[in-house]
């Protein structure tokens, strides 16, 4: 097997169990949720950490933007015994009941070919589909705990900037929100059989207009609240 060439952690750093984020800050804040969290790779900017959640080791990683350096961190994670990866982060909504703050479960992602996702299907279209698992203990936390969730399919595009155009497209096919590294999750856990999952605050509210995109701060109950979710989630799955 490969030699990870950018989490430089050991194979007993990393658990079985990991959420992973694009943003770094996000990524302190949940592990702020564990017990014993220790820094165990600062590499290139991609901070993991690793401690327990109710007595369960867990593992939180950034994976920064986009497919390219969401696959590197999440081949990497899996080389070093990732067995269940859950992608947790925020996504433009789509649907006009949504809020800012609320929580986005996804069913699916679709991608629109090429770069980072033409590598693992060249010229086809494989089923970007979390793990049936995963969606429900992630679909049972948040109404445990009484989250204002929505679910359904998203669409994963890789320009930030794509513009209304682009995404009225997607909202038409009925994709309820917009992200940048579910799609590549998913992907890549069917090639190495890992169990995943993706989940996001929305951040902002995507229609014939933009609202305003909520900054971290703006967002931190909100997450705060979806944390404990997908935390609890992660360590309720078999692996």
């Amino acid at each position: 097997m490969p030699k990870p060439l950018h989490i430089l952690a050991k194979p007993e750093d990393i658990a079985p169990r990991v959420i992973a984020s694009g943003d770094p800050a996000r990524v302190k804040q949940l592990a702020g949720y564990l017990e014993g969290a220790r820094l165990v790779n600062e590499n290139r900017g991609f901070l993991v950490y690793t401690g327990k959640y109710k007595g369960v080791d867990v593992t939180v990683a950034t994976h920064m933007i986009g497919a390219p350096s969401a696959a590197i961190v999440f081949e990497e994670l899996i080389m070093l015994g990732a067995k269940l990866i859950v992608r947790f982060g925020t996504c433009g909504g789509f649907l006009p009941e949504m809020r800012v703050g609320d929580f986005v479960i996804a069913t699916g992602a679709s991608y629109s070919g090429g770069g980072t996702m033409n590598t693992y299907s060249p010229g086809e279209c494989m089923a970007a589909v979390p793990d049936y698992e995963v969606l429900k203990a992630l679909v049972d936390s948040a109404s445990r705990l009484g989250l204002t969730f929505h679910l359904g399919p998203v669409i994963s595009s890789d320009n930030f900037y794509s513009g209304l155009e682009y995404l009225n497209r997607w909202i038409a096919r009925g994709m309820i929100a917009v992200d940048m590294e579910a799609a590549t999750l998913f992907l890549v856990g069917r090639h190495r059989r890992i169990k995943t999952g993706a989940s996001f605050v929305v951040s902002d509210v995507i229609g014939h207009a933009y609202e305003k995109m909520a900054t971290a701060e703006e967002l931190r109950e909100a997450v705060d609240k979806a944390s404990r979710a997908v935390l609890d989630a992660v360590v309720s799955v078999k692996v």
